[in-house]
């Protein structure tokens, strides 16, 4: 079954393509790789999903909003190739946390995003992945996920 296909199985909603908030590409191509900037949970009314996990979010929150971003990188990728379907392989995943300084469970929230991935594009969604705690993320939004992914 096609990424595409797949997500509209799982009933899954894409936000609008995040527009940059500055100076830089939210994809950019090179050869068959794309490299997608950091997104952050945006959800399909145009809000953020914000505050910090292990204070203002608990562990599954911040999962969720790690699915979330995923599906704004998602959109990205649709909004920019046409389809989920142009990618052959996520290669790598780096997922910030915006978390209280002793959250430790950084890896469990952003298999929200990695999960995701895996569901739709089965052994070629699991990418080499780091998942680490920040002091805060822009905005005060709660998780920034960039990805390196191949195309077909």
């Amino acid at each position: 079954m096609s990424a595409d296909a797949k997500l509209a199985e799982l009933g899954l909603e894409l936000p609008p393509a995040p527009k940059p908030a500055g100076v830089y590409s939210p994809l950019v191509q090179t050869g068959n790789l794309i490299y997608l900037s950091g997104h952050g949970p945006l959800k399909s009314d145009g809000t953020l999903i914000s505050g910090k996990v292990g204070g203002d979010l608990t562990q599954e929150e911040g999962k969720a909003a790690a699915q979330q971003t995923g599906l704004a990188l998602l959109a990205t990728i649709k909004d920019q190739l046409g389809s989920l379907d142009k990618v052959k392989r996520i290669i790598k995943v780096l997922g910030m946390v915006n978390a209280v300084p002793d959250f430790t469970e950084h890896p469990s929230v952003i298999n929200g995003c990695s999960e995701l991935f895996v569901e739709l594009w089965g052994e070629e969604g699991r990418a080499a992945r780091s998942a680490i705690g920040m002091g805060s993320l822009p905005g005060n939004i709660a998780i920034e996920i960039e990805v390196i992914a191949e195309l077909a």
